[in-house]
């Protein structure tokens, strides 16, 4: 597997990547943004490390670049500690975030815990069954998404929100819950996660902010996914391989 480390502190970006490297992972190193958006352009990835302050362009930017054709994991690194900063790169797409100064373990966790969603996203044997409530159609054997039969592109993270939600469709399931199953962590408090991927996948689902029809905000408790009053979910189980 390989993996974009973006980084103009270059002994930053050498220490992620030997840990890397000591992992087994293919890794490739860029110390400002405009050789990293050419790499984007040009190489396939399985995630990226991006630093959100770089001398020419941003790790916001970058981030944004990348979901213009791409859904791998995003981890973004950044020196700021105002959750604005955070809520900024989560919105663009990332998946993640980690403060500086940060453990490089640490960040090697957050990494394989990405890459794992990410694999689990792409096997079809991880999951079975087929959700569709009221032209919104899940697979989760395929791992595809769609709205009224157009394609819904998202992410892995974005992706297990949904698929969460439409497991347990019409029960609310609090923020804590849906950030410790999908994230794999601990949730801490004033963790503004979960509602910035709820965000991106009403977006993506051309939601209305003040009343969505499919992801319901439940306030001070979490989400849930509303199936309509005439509307019956229907899980159709996968094709048995033996047949």
């Amino acid at each position: 597997m390989k993996i974009l480390i973006v980084d103009d502190e270059k002994e930053i970006a050498d220490l992620v990547a030997l840990y890397l490297k000591n992992e087994g992972y293919d890794t490739a190193i860029c110390y400002d943004g405009k050789s990293a958006k050419r790499l984007i352009e040009t190489e396939r990835f399985d995630l990226a490390v991006l630093d959100v302050m770089l001398p020419d362009i941003d790790g916001f930017a970058l981030c944004a670049e990348i979901r213009k054709k791409h859904t791998y994991p995003v981890i973004m690194l950044t020196a700021r500690t105002a959750d604005s900063d955070k809520i900024s790169g989560l919105t663009l797409g990332a998946d993640d975030y980690v403060t500086k100064p940060f453990s490089p373990p640490v960040l090697l966790a957050r990494i394989k815990a990405q890459l794992r969603r990410s694999r689990q996203y792409n096997d079809s044997s991880f999951s079975c069954g087929v959700y569709d409530y009221s032209g919104l159609r899940v697979n989760t054997q395929t791992h595809e998404c769609f709205l009224f039969d157009e394609p819904i592109a998202l992410t892995p993270t974005e992706f297990g929100i949904l698929k969460l939600l439409c497991e347990r469709a019409g029960k609310v399931i609090p923020t804590e819950e849906i950030f410790e199953t999908v994230w794999g962590e601990r949730y801490l408090e004033s963790n503004n996660t979960v509602m910035v991927h709820i965000r991106r996948i009403r977006e993506k689902l051309h939601e209305p902010a003040k009343n969505p029809r499919f992801v319901k905000t439940v306030w001070g408790v979490g989400y849930k996914l509303e199936t309509g009053e005439n509307t019956k979910a229907q899980k159709k189980p996968a094709a048995d391989p033996a047949q």
